[in-house]
C-alpha cells in the first residue's frame, strides 16, 4: 500500500478539510494517507523546494511553482468581505515607514500589504507570534491571519483590512484568494486525478458532517479555539465554496496574478485554468 503525505497548515480550516480522511470517512484504494502540519510560509518554502507531493500553499505563491505543481480545485480558502487584518496597539498612529510583522514573504496577505504599504519596514515571523509582537512593541503593526482574526486582544485595533486593499487593487467585487492545495506534476496523471477526487470528497464529507467532525476535533484538542469560534471560523474559510472552485474564484485568482505581475512580483501573467489537472484524461480513458 502506497503511503501518501499531505502537508497542510495547523489552522482550523485545513485541519477540518483534511480530517475526514484522517478519521477514515474517506479513503483511496491502495493508498494510506498521513499528514504533517506546518505554518503556511514554511509550506510555501517547502513547495518551492519540491518537498511534498501534495501541499497547502498561499495562492500568491503559485506562479513561482507552476512548472512543478498543479493547483487542486478543492480545499480552497477565500475571503468574502473579510480576511487578514492589519492591527496595531490602541491609540497608536502609524508612521509612513512603520515596522510590521508579516506571516511570510510568499503569503497572499504579504503581497497585497507590500503593494499597499511600500515604505513599511517588514519583518517576517511565525503567524502565532505576531499578536504578541505588536502588543509588546517589538513591531508597530502586524498582519493577523487564520483564527487570530477572530480572537485577538482588545488591546489592539484594526488599522486596515486586507480585504479593503484587495478590493481597491482588484477594482471590482471579487472574493479574496488566500490559500489552496497543489500537487506535484511528476505524479502519474491518473493518480493525480484520483488524489484530487479523494480530497474533494473529503472536503464535501467534512462539510456534510460539520457538527460531528467539529466536535471530534475539539474533543481531541486538534484545534486552538473554542466551539463557538470554530463554528464561525469554518463558515469563513472551510465552507461550501471550499469544496470545488467556482468561476468567480478562478477569476479572482487570475486577478491576483494580474496584480502581482503589474507590481513586479511575477515574470509573466498566467491563467490558473491552464495549470489545472486535466480531468478529461480520465473521461477519455473510460470511453
Amino acid at each position: 500500500m502506497k503511503k501518501t503525505l499531505i502537508a497542510h497548515s495547523p489552522d482550523a480550516d485545513d485541519i477540518f478539510m483534511y480530517y475526514a480522511i484522517k478519521f477514515g470517512w474517506v479513503d483511496m484504494k491502495n493508498t494510506q494517507f498521513d499528514n504533517i502540519a506546518k505554518d503556511i510560509q514554511t509550506l510555501n518554502e517547502d513547495a518551492l523546494n519540491g518537498i511534498y507531493d501534495i501541499v497547502a500553499i498561499s495562492f500568491a505563491l503559485y506562479p513561482h511553482i507552476k512548472d512543478e505543481y498543479a493547483p487542486l480545485r478543492t480545499a480552497v480558502s477565500f475571503g468574502e468581505g473579510y480576511g487578514p487584518k492589519v492591527i496595531k496597539r490602541k491609540g497608536e498612529i502609524l508612521k509612513r515607514n512603520f515596522k510590521v510583522a508579516l506571516s511570510g514573504k510568499h503569503t497572499t496577505n504579504a503581497m497585497l500589504f507590500r503593494i499597499a504599504y511600500p515604505d513599511a519596514r517588514i519583518t517576517y515571523m511565525n503567524f502565532l507570534e505576531i499578536e504578541n509582537a505588536v502588543k509588546e512593541g517589538t513591531v508597530d503593526a502586524g498582519v493577523l491571519i487564520h483564527e487570530s482574526i477572530l480572537t485577538f486582544s482588545d488591546e489592539l485595533d484594526v488599522e486596515r483590512e486586507i480585504w479593503d486593499i484587495w478590493q481597491e487593487l482588484a477594482g471590482k467585487d471579487l472574493p479574496l484568494p488566500l490559500g489552496g492545495m497543489a500537487i506535484r506534476r511528476s505524479l502519474p496523471l491518473n493518480k493525480a486525478i484520483e488524489y484530487e477526487s479523494t480530497l474533494t470528497k473529503a472536503v464535501a464529507v467534512a462539510r456534510k458532517h460539520k457538527d460531528r467532525l467539529s466536535k471530534m476535533l475539539l474533543e481531541r484538542n486538534l484545534v486552538r479555539i473554542n466551539a463557538a469560534t470554530l463554528d464561525k471560523y469554518l463558515e469563513l474559510y472551510a465552507n461550501d465554496d471550499s469544496i470545488t472552485m467556482s468561476p468567480i474564484q478562478y477569476e479572482a485568482i487570475n486577478k491576483l496574478f494580474e496584480i502581482g505581475y503589474k507590481h513586479g512580483f511575477y515574470n509573466e501573467p498566467i491563467n490558473i485554468k491552464n495549470y489545472l489537472i486535466p480531468t478529461e484524461y480520465k473521461e477519455l480513458r473510460e470511453t
